[in-house]
């Protein structure tokens, strides 16, 4: 069964923590930086590095970053001060109950989360036939 929306993700010590889902390769103690281009495929380089403190929100990072490779997650750790990400945000959510944050200074891979269960395939290509209409209408999914 995939991760229940909105419920913050906690270590097995049940201490809260940070998840980041992609598709690249990390290793534990890697910084993940800003400048680099976006896990869907937007052309310019991201003047952020995302992150949430819900499993699900990872899930769907790890499922629909671009890429044949399988997806992942990885626990994080912010290095300096971050924000509620504002594409997310009362934009799509009142509040910010997904736990989405955004920040210009790196994050630090932690460890990765394995094993994890994603999503109904269906709903995967479903999200991402609407992100491909977002961008066939000029709304990239995460405009800086």
């Amino acid at each position: 069964m995939p991760p229940t929306p909105f419920v913050a993700w906690t270590d097995a010590a049940g201490r809260p923590g940070y998840l980041h889902g992609t598709k690249a390769r990390l290793q534990v103690g890697d910084l993940l930086e800003p400048g680099r281009a976006s896990n869907f495929g937007v052309e310019k380089p991201s003047a952020f590095v995302y992150f949430t403190g819900t499993l699900d929100a990872a899930t769907w990072g790890a499922e629909l970053a671009l890429g044949e490779e399988p997806g992942h997650i990885y626990i994080v750790e912010p290095t300096s001060p971050f924000e509620d990400d504002p594409n997310l945000t009362n934009q799509r959510f009142a509040g910010n109950p997904t736990q989405s944050f955004r920040s210009r200074a790196p994050l630090r891979i932690l460890g990765e989360l394995h094993p994890w269960q994603g999503h109904d395939p269906a709903q995967v290509e479903a999200m991402r036939a609407g992100i491909a209409r977002l961008q066939a209408a000029g709304q990239g999914p995460l405009p800086d």
